[in-house]
């Protein structure tokens, strides 16, 4: 997989991708059925994310036949680093305590959120 993380992939690019980390390769035809039809969208619409997805460079296809089949080049894990990074940079300088305390102060965070928070620092402090 490349290292395409730095791409911004909009709300509507990342229900494609989804379905593409769950299963690749797939045809536009394969996405849209897996698409949540609460979406409503057409398959024209699904063309133009898988679109959209292949020239951010986050997707590669291959052609087969008269078919192409589409594939993830980021795994689902470097987007989510990346997103992440890019979240605690822009709303909290940087730093990964403010963004727990907001979680914190909002009641955003149940005791089994807060246990495995405090296992992590127990481990980080080994």
């Amino acid at each position: 997989m490349s290292d395409h993380t730095g791409e911004r992939i909009s709300e509507a690019e990342l229900a494609v991708m989804e379905i593409l980390w769950a299963e690749s390769p797939l045809t536009a035809m394969d996405v849209a059925e897996r698409i949540d039809p609460a979406r409503g969208w057409s398959d024209r619409t699904v063309k133009t994310m898988l679109g959209r997805l292949l020239a951010k460079g986050v997707l590669a296809y291959e052609e087969d036949g008269r078919r192409y089949l589409y594939r993830p080049l980021v795994a689902r894990a470097a987007h989510v680093a990346g997103s992440t990074r890019r979240l605690v940079d822009r709303l909290f300088g940087g730093r990964a305590a403010p963004l727990v305390a907001h979680l914190a102060e909002n009641h955003a965070l149940s005791d089994a959120d807060i246990a495995e928070l405090e296992a992590l620092v127990k481990e980080l402090r080994k």
